[in-house]
């Protein structure tokens, strides 16, 4: 694997984790009543996607457990509807998509360290 998907893939992992330290604790309501959080949270999603976007698609090949269009594709739909976004699918993707999101990043990385 090239040294910038690797990184990349730990940008990913760091990005991942932390959503779930912010969310830890927190509702859907605190989406709602906290702007710190949710523009956190967001971004963070954001950086995912981008980082994502950035890794080969020789490495992407590789690793295709991970859903890499929907990655790509939420990072996007974030971007592009900035202050249309829902917050709904936000949490859904918090309790959802990213403690699997980790658990088969820490497992990329780990057999590529």
């Amino acid at each position: 694997m090239r040294e910038d998907d690797h990184i990349r893939l730990w940008h990913m992992l760091d990005a991942a984790r932390e959503i779930l330290i912010f969310s830890e604790g927190k509702s859907r309501q605190d989406l709602d009543t906290n702007r710190m959080l949710a523009l956190a949270i967001v971004k963070s999603i954001e950086i995912i996607g981008e980082a994502a976007s950035k890794v080969t698609q020789e490495t992407r090949s590789a690793f295709i457990g991970l859903p890499w269009p929907g990655i790509i594709a939420t990072r996007n739909r974030l971007i592009h509807t900035y202050y249309d976004i829902d917050l709904d699918r936000v949490w859904d993707t918090i309790q959802v998509d990213l403690p699997q999101l980790v658990k088969a990043l820490e497992k990329v990385t780990k057999s590529n360290s």
